[in-house]
């Protein structure tokens, strides 16, 4: 006891006379683990090279988000929410790391936009939830019972309609609430294929708004703005598919029809553009209407209501979407949807960017920005290398206009001079597929209202004019090539033996025309000059370029030209929006149908018209087989007529089916009355004393011979 009372002799000052009252400082205690995720396939790396590995994860996983961090004990340094466990020999790397964000909608950001990730060559990141990580490691291991697969269901062939014996195409049509699908065989009238017979009776419109064929003429694409795009296809248009998209406004299908995208137009829609998968029907990244940092500070907010929002553009096999930022190009790779290599295209001052119908190019021009000239450039995917670029000066306005094939590109340069009060044009003429990519500049001293290049050749036109708003305007044709003149003043017929020469050609103009758009056949050669608008008259001329024939029609009030796939039909409509608009003109609304060679085939008219579209379909034979068949025509001419013969045959025996039917039974009945008349023959006889009134030796034949003079003419002979 003396011991117990000594030690607390000792220790006597050493404590407090105040009060104790703790109050602990704890963080707040989080229940769940929703804020952490689990990154698996990290490189395995030897424990050396452990810190810099966690730098380069820890620069990934920060883009989506800020990491949890915790206050050590005092002297001690901050963790954040980051750990990449060892092995138990503690010489490598597992592959995998925990991460924890600020918050739970970080950790699903991080879900989304890092599944999948390239890490480098060799590793795609897989991320999943801490929380799932747990229900899939307290699954007890069992053996897997392979499920049983559903049953196979074909799907309808939605090239059926390329097997058409007549080889006819199709177009779709919106009136009213009517949505119809029609064949056209070029020849005469159009004959329905499929109108929506399944919904009518069903009770509900085949379609609410606007339609849309796929590149390739495979699907067929309803809006129905309260529920999303439906899929069309097959020979009896069959449901394939629908897309969740509320508010739908347009679609955009890929070339290949592998995606479709969706646009609403609701500026505040953080997702307003949705990307689709079409084979998987899934959602692979949705948009809002502008990118990051589009507008300027300066822009007032009425100004940005104007300004339309930049189009996305699909490269032509797919793998590419693109869309113009602020000073940049936005590039996304296919089926990931992430920036290809995690960065956008650089393009100072950019206005407008295409990509190339046939290659993975994109051309940009941008104005004068930052003491730089305007420009157009031409730069490769992927590897970003800079093919062209030609300068330019003085330029108000630029537009750019590929060749289809991909083989030219033109330009239109609007410039001014240096007061900035009169403005001129020049073309300026890219030959993308030689070396190089040599550039002719085309002077042109009038005003150039439309440019246009022939789908399947090297000849464009233009709309000119002294003055952008003259009624007389001329068009020229030029031709890309030229033939030597020694090769024209020898008149050599054989194209083997002709010069031709890279350098752009006048062939010819057009003077005193009334026309404000040009539209070349898709096969080439014809070139509609059309006056479009309320205010036009309405003329169409079809022009052979090569035989130097036109013929004049007229569609009075058409505000569209629409050629089919083939060249063989131009159909031109009075149309008006959905919306409303063009009710005055309702008499108008409607199409013509005409042959390429300007007769008329048909003529449709509604009250309310709103959309004519042709089916697309896929050019499968290349030049060298197009001009293959053109040299041996006649070898298949003979072919096409014995079958238009026997179409016309066919065509024949339908419409006189009902004669024939008549004309059958009538003599059905003669017969009948015939035979009955000599089952009467003995009665007959016996009423009549036995004459026989049908026997020929019964009667007396006398032959009378008559002449009666028509004319008679008296002329005087007299001798030499």
């Amino acid at each position: 006891m003396s011991a117990i009372e000594d030690e607390s002799a000792s220790l006597d000052g050493y404590f407090s006379d105040a009060p104790l009252h703790p109050k602990p400082s704890y963080p707040p205690l989080l229940s769940t683990f929703e804020r952490c995720i689990v990154l698996t396939n990290l490189p395995k790396v030897p424990s050396s090279k452990h810190e810099k590995l966690s730098k380069v994860v820890l620069k990934v996983v920060t883009r989506i988000g800020n990491l949890a961090s915790y206050e050590e004990d005092e002297g001690a340094e901050s963790s954040t929410g980051f750990y990449m466990p060892l092995n138990e020999q503690h010489d490598s790397t597992v592959g995998c790391a925990f991460v924890e964000y600020e918050s739970a909608a970080d950790a699903k950001k991080a879900l989304e936009v890092l599944q999948d990730y390239r890490f480098d060559k060799n590793h795609v990141l897989k991320v999943t939830l801490y929380e799932r990580a747990m229900e899939l490691a307290s699954v007890a291991e069992e053996e897997f019972t392979m499920p049983e697969p559903e049953p196979y269901k074909e799907r309808p062939n939605t090239m059926a309609w390329l097997e058409d014996s007549c080889q006819r195409d199709q177009f779709a049509i919106r009136h009213g609430n009517e949505t119809g699908v029609y064949w056209s065989d070029g020849k005469g009238d159009a004959v329905v294929d499929y109108d929506g017979e399944r919904e009518k009776k069903a009770g509900i419109n085949w379609c609410d708004y606007y339609i849309q064929w796929s590149p390739k003429g495979s699907y067929f694409a309803t809006l129905v703005p309260n529920k999303g795009v439906i899929l069309w296809g097959g020979k009896n248009f069959e449901k394939l598919a629908r897309f969740p998209a509320p508010g739908v406004d347009f679609v955009v299908f890929s070339p290949q029809e592998n995606y479709i995208l969706t646009n609403n137009n609701n500026r505040n829609d953080p997702n307003a553009i949705k990307v689709f998968s079409i084979q998987s029907g899934k959602l692979l990244r949705a948009f809002p209407l502008y990118p990051k940092d589009f507008f300027d500070d300066s822009v007032s907010e009425q100004d940005r209501a104007i300004i339309p929002p930049p189009p996305f553009q699909w490269s032509h096999d797919d793998k590419y979407l693109a869309r113009m930022g602020k000073d940049l190009i936005s590039v996304f790779e296919t089926p990931t949807m992430k920036l290809l290599d995690k960065r956008s295209l650089a393009c100072d001052g950019i206005n407008e960017f295409q990509f190339s119908p046939k290659a993975n190019i994109i051309a940009y021009w941008a104005p004068e920005h930052k003491n730089q000239p305007a420009h157009v450039d031409l730069i490769e995917l992927p590897s970003r290398k800079s093919l062209r670029q030609k300068n330019l000066f003085n330029v108000t306005k630029c537009s750019m206009v590929w060749q289809e094939d991909g083989e030219y590109l033109g330009v239109k340069v609007t410039r001014h001079t240096k007061s900035k009060k009169t403005l001129y044009n020049n073309l300026e003429l890219f030959r993308v597929n030689e070396p190089g990519i040599p550039v002719e500049m085309l002077d042109v001293k009038d005003a150039v209202m439309a440019f246009a290049w022939e789908p399947t050749g090297s000849r464009f036109a233009i709309i000119h004019a002294e003055n952008p708003t003259s009624t007389k305007v001329n068009v020229t044709f030029y031709d890309m090539f030229r033939v030597s003149s020694e090769a024209e003043k020898k008149k050599i017929k054989k194209s083997s033996d002709k010069q031709i020469i890279a350098e752009v050609n006048k062939v010819e103009t057009l003077e005193g025309k009334q026309c404000n758009c040009i539209f070349w056949s898709p096969a080439g050669r014809t070139i509609i000059l059309a006056s479009l608008g309320d205010s036009a008259s309405g003329t169409l001329e079809f022009y052979d370029v090569e035989n130097k024939t036109l013929t004049i029609k007229e569609h009075y009030r058409a505000n569209q030209v629409l050629w089919d796939p083939s060249g063989r039909t131009l159909a031109t409509t009075v149309s008006q929006p959905i919306g409303g608009g063009h009710f005055k003109f309702a008499m108008d609304n409607g199409y013509i149908l005409w042959t390429f060679q300007g007769k008329q085939l048909s003529q449709a008219s509604f009250e309310t018209f709103y959309q004519f579209q042709w089916r697309p379909r896929e050019k499968l034979s290349s030049k060298e087989e197009v001009a293959e068949i053109a040299k041996n025509i006649k070898k298949y001419e003979k072919q096409f007529n014995a079958f238009d013969e026997a179409k016309k045959r066919r065509q024949r025996l339908e419409e006189t089916k009902e004669k024939r039917k008549s004309r059958a039974a009538f003599r059905a009945t003669l017969a009948r009355l015939k035979e009955w008349r000599a089952r009467q023959k003995q009665e007959r006889m016996m009423l009549l004393n036995g004459y026989d009134s049908e026997d020929e030796d019964n009667f007396v034949i006398k032959e009378v011979v008559m002449e009666t003079v028509l004319s008679s003419k008296e002329e005087l002979i007299t001798g030499a």
